[in-house]
């Protein structure tokens, strides 16, 4: 099966970019394909992953363990199990540095204070197991190693997973906090739009493999041009607009496992025509910093005024039947 089609965006430096789309859609696997950390019985099949004006996507497991962690790391979606539960924390921070560069224990260890500080831990922590920490402070773990040896790019897979409203405010100003100071490029993959409209500068929305969309966060959300995208937007409740009727988009994603020479979105697309299920639409330039791979974006502002209408009277068709 093709998991990932096409997707092409950039992260310039000290940037923000939110790639969003709900499960299964192709989102950590782009980020296993960024680090090269993709499963034994999947592989590259071509296309460029330039990290520093170098392409990563033909390097070595040698050349790719020396660039994991110093210019590209991961911050994981659970961080109980990111980390060893049998390891003093102190240790696990000394290996990563190790591993990397030469310093006395003495000196790692007074560097991984000074970092545990710099997420709102207390130095002494350091010294403690994972599961004396809680599930936020585990993640403040996950996010200060990987700052340790001071990337240029970090990537945040589903970094506010299973955390209450008041953590996923704090690990989310930590971690754009940690951008502006130290001018890290940062990529955050996940399904909560709001994240990624309080946090990035661009967005990328995927839906079975493919990017539907991709631009400026304001351009994107203000105006969206794909069904896909007015569909998650309708999906998610406002402040702004408190009696605000939720709606969901019927159906379910296709499967990759067959070749779908179509657009992915089609069978649930409410304004598909006989084109969208016969031809892979092309990515068109709306305007500057905004793409769409839509067939009918021309009708863009007229799907907007309907959309809502339409996806919750099927919603309704489905849950009466």
């Amino acid at each position: 099966m093709r998991a990932v089609d096409g997707i092409s965006f950039e992260v310039p430096k000290g940037m923000r970019f939110g790639l969003i789309g709900e499960s299964g859609s192709g989102k950590t696997t782009v980020v296993k394909s960024i680090l090269k950390i993709l499963p034994d019985n999947a592989k590259l099949m071509g296309g460029r992953i330039l990290l520093n004006n170098k392409d990563i996507a033909t390097a070595t497991e040698k050349e790719m363990d020396s660039i994991r962690w110093t210019e590209v790391s991961l911050v994981t979606q659970s961080a109980m199990h990111a980390l060893n539960p049998i390891a003093r924390i102190s240790n696990q921070m000394v290996e990563t540095f190790m591993a990397h560069i030469r310093l006395s224990k003495k000196e790692t260890l007074e560097k991984c204070k000074e970092i545990f500080e710099m997420v709102g831990l207390s130095r002494n922590r350091i010294f403690d197991y994972p599961h004396q920490f809680s599930g936020g402070m585990r993640q403040r773990v996950i996010i200060a190693m990987a700052i340790a040896l001071d990337p240029g790019l970090i990537i945040a897979d589903e970094p506010t997973t299973a955390l209450d409203v008041i953590m996923q405010a704090q690990i989310v100003n930590l971690l754009r906090s940690l951008s502006e100071q130290r001018g890290l490029s940062l990529v955050i993959i996940t399904h909560n739009i709001a994240i990624v409209a309080e946090i990035c500068q661009t967005v990328g929305v995927m839906y079975a493999g493919r990017m539907m969309e991709y631009g400026d966060i304001l351009k994107v959300f203000a105006h969206p041009h794909h069904p896909y995208t007015m569909g998650l937007q309708g999906a998610f409740p406002s402040i702004n607009d408190l009696k605000k009727d939720l709606t969901s988009i019927p159906g379910h994603p296709p499967l990759l496992i067959e070749d779908m020479p179509r657009c992915g979105f089609s069978d649930r697309c409410p304004f598909a025509i006989e084109k969208c299920r016969e031809q892979i639409p092309e990515e068109i330039s709306i305007e500057k910093n905004h793409r769409v791979s839509c067939h009918r974006y021309q009708h863009a502002e007229r799907f907007r005024e309907k959309i809502k209408n339409i996806f919750a009277n099927r919603a309704k068709g489905r849950g009466s039947s």
